[in-house]
């Protein structure tokens, strides 16, 4: 069965066409053996569950990976530090190396037989099997954007600061991988505001900085086709059409595959690309583009959303789309850390710029459909240059 490209869910390599994340799976390897607890904090839909998949497997020889998705829990694990230990202990119980005397106590967190367990008991247990275990214990928690909201969460945090601080005397995890869209060192960004007072300071300050490069060169990107076509023998230029990709997307692992996709199955149906071969061309490709930037998918809602979200978001985009002026480049600059965060813009030379071109023009085409709709309102029937005039 031949491989298809993806952008719904991880990726498996032997459904999928894949770039090789085995650099990167090295380079987060040497974090975990420094005993590292990191957030893999990246905008949505950037390869973060595929890379966390591909860890699990990368990671077995020399450590025992405890993996879960904070998807899976409802709400109501949330509710109170009861529910939640039953939950998470739960969805402990899915490892496969876990010792007996942890397996019962998990069994019993998870029971909700009518008795009371708290985190602290949780933790103690955790520990018991960090000291016997013949290997390191690696956490991994995917999607924890979906808890962060929450004062249980906030306490899970602090459980994990405390046993990493006093590991010495107390076993605990190698490593503790969070994934998620924020940071978790500035949880605060996801507080509502009402409940900002009681929660300003990030309970897990001891996390390291991820700073693991996940967008694809165009080697990258070239591996890959390489591979697609070894399936079906296009002709392509693999530099030429690897490097436009790069052009457009920089990168971006949704972009990237969701560009493909459509070359792959939707532009061969049109009628002057009769063939696979007419489709990996540059006109094939800039076809291509005009259909991606037509679509109304996942992620360009996403980004729309997150402007209506975050009023300074919005206001330094229109800045750097229309206003023409530089922006030097700051960190600690709040709306350029939101910015950054959901992948709106990048550090490019200490100069703030879009992050691609896909997202420059669809964000410069949102703006001006907005401009030109609400002077249309606004003015009734008059055009926009007799409502100026």
């Amino acid at each position: 069965m031949k491989r298809s490209f993806n952008v719904t869910g991880a990726c498996d390599p032997q459904l999928h066409y894949m770039v090789n994340i085995q650099n990167r799976l090295a380079e987060i390897k040497k974090l975990i053996d420094k005993g590292a607890y990191f957030t893999m904090n990246r905008a949505r839909q950037y390869g973060k569950t595929t890379t966390l998949n591909a860890l699990k497997s990368y990671l077995s020889k020399d450590y025992i990976v405890v993996s879960t998705d904070f998807q899976l829990l409802s709400s109501a694990s949330f509710k109170n530090e009861n529910t939640f230990v039953a939950a998470f202990a739960d969805e402990l119980l899915f490892t496969k190396e876990i010792p007996d005397e942890t397996k019962k106590q998990l069994r019993d967190f998870a029971s909700g037989t009518g008795k009371t367990y708290d985190l602290r008991m949780l933790f103690r247990c955790l520990s018991g099997w960090c000291a016997v275990s013949e290997k390191p214990i690696i956490l991994m928690i995917d999607e924890v954007d979906s808890a962060t909201n929450n004062q249980v969460f906030l306490d899970f945090l602090s459980q994990l600061r405390g046993y990493y601080i006093h590991r010495s005397e107390r076993p605990t995890f190698q490593s503790v991988i969070l994934a998620g869209v924020y940071d978790v060192k500035n949880i605060k960004r996801k507080i509502r505001s009402d409940e900002e007072h009681d929660k300003t300071n990030s309970p897990w300050n001891i996390a390291t900085d991820f700073k693991v490069n996940m967008d694809f060169t165009a080697e990258d990107i070239a591996g890959m086709l390489r591979n697609y076509e070894e399936d079906y023998h296009t002709g392509m230029n693999l530099a030429q059409i690897s490097s436009l990709i790069y052009e457009y997307t920089s990168g971006y692992p949704f972009l990237v595959s969701r560009l493909c996709q459509i070359m792959d199955e939707e532009i061969i149906e049109k009628e002057r690309f009769h063939s696979r071969a007419a489709v990996w061309t540059r006109e094939g490709f800039l076809e291509g583009i005009k259909l991606l930037l037509a679509e109304k998918n996942t992620l360009f809602e996403s980004l729309i959303n997150k402007l209506t979200d975050y009023p300074e978001l919005k206001e330094i985009i229109y800045t750097l789309l229309f206003d023409g002026k530089e922006i030097p480049y700051n960190s600690l600059n709040r709306s350029i850390e939101i910015a950054e965060m959901f992948g709106f813009v990048k550090n490019d030379h200490n100069k703030v710029t879009i992050t691609n071109r896909i997202f420059e023009t669809v964000l410069y085409n949102f703006y001006l459909s907005e401009e030109i709709v609400g002077n249309q309102i606004r003015y009734g029937d008059k055009t926009l240059v007799e409502a100026v005039v």
